[in-house]
C-alpha cells in the first residue's frame, strides 16, 4: 500500500520465503523487499537462492527488528544490498526502494563497517572462496581499506588527494573486478579477507 501510493509498481507479494522465490523467478522484479524472519524458508535462505540464481537477479532490502540483528550480518553476506528496520517512515521506506533501485547500497558505510567488526569473523577458507584480491592494484586496495573503515566518496578523495570522479572509479573497477554487487558487499569482503581487521583505525 505505501509502495504502490507513491508510485512503485508492486508486482508480486509473499507470505514466505518460499513463496517469494516463486514470485522473483515469476516476476522478475528489479527490488525484493525481504523480511529476514518469515515462515517455511526464512529471508535469508529465499535471498540466497533468489540471487545465486545467476547474474541479473533484482537487488535484495531486508527488513529487520533490529539494528545489529546477528542476521543483519549474514543477509549482507548473502547479497543483499541494504537493510531496515520495521519503524521506518512510509517516505524512508519508499526511498530505501528507490536507491536501492538505482544500484546504492542503503547503508552508510559507518553503519555497515559497525556491523561487519560485529559479526564478522576470519574464515581462511571462506576467504579463499570468496574472492581473491590479487586482482586489484595497490591503489584499489588503498580504496578498499578506506572504504571498509566507512569513509564516504568525498573522505577518500580528500584522504587520497583524488578527485570523487576518480574515487568512483576505483570503487566502480573493485566491484567489477572481485564480481561484487554494491559498496555493502565490498566492506563484507574486506573483513572476511583479512584486508581490514575489526577495530582497526
Amino acid at each position: 500500500m505505501i509502495l504502490t501510493a507513491d508510485g512503485i509498481d508492486v508486482v508480486a507479494e509473499a507470505t514466505n520465503g518460499a513463496e517469494a522465490v516463486d514470485a522473483v523467478r515469476r516476476t522478475r522484479p528489479d527490488v525484493v523487499l525481504m523480511d529476514i524472519r518469515m515462515p517455511e524458508l526464512d529471508g535469508l535462505e529465499a535471498t540466497r537462492r533468489i540471487l545465486g540464481a545467476g547474474p541479473g537477479g533484482p537487488r535484495v532490502l531486508m527488513l529487520t527488528t533490529f539494528d545489529l540483528d546477528r542476521y543483519v550480518y549474514a543477509a549482507l553476506s548473502a547479497g543483499a544490498s541494504g537493510f531496515l528496520l520495521k519503524d521506518v517512515t512510509p517516505e524512508q521506506l519508499t526511498a530505501a526502494v528507490r536507491l536501492v533501485r538505482t544500484g546504492d547500497a542503503l547503508l552508510a558505510p559507518a553503519i555497515t563497517r559497525r556491523l561487519v567488526e560485529r559479526f564478522a569473523r576470519r574464515d581462511e577458507a571462506a576467504s579463499a572462496v570468496h574472492r581473491d584480491l590479487a586482482a586489484l592494484t595497490p591503489r584499489e586496495l588503498e580504496v578498499l581499506r578506506l572504504l571498509a573503515r566507512g569513509s564516504s566518496n568525498a573522505e577518500l578523495a580528500s584522504s587520497l588527494s583524488l578527485s570523487e570522479a576518480t574515487v568512483k572509479t576505483h570503487v566502480a573497477r573493485i566491484l567489477g573486478k572481485l564480481q561484487l554487487r554494491d559498496r555493502v558487499q565490498a566492506v563484507v569482503v574486506a573483513y572476511e579477507t583479512g584486508l581490514v581487521s575489526p577495530g582497526e583505525g
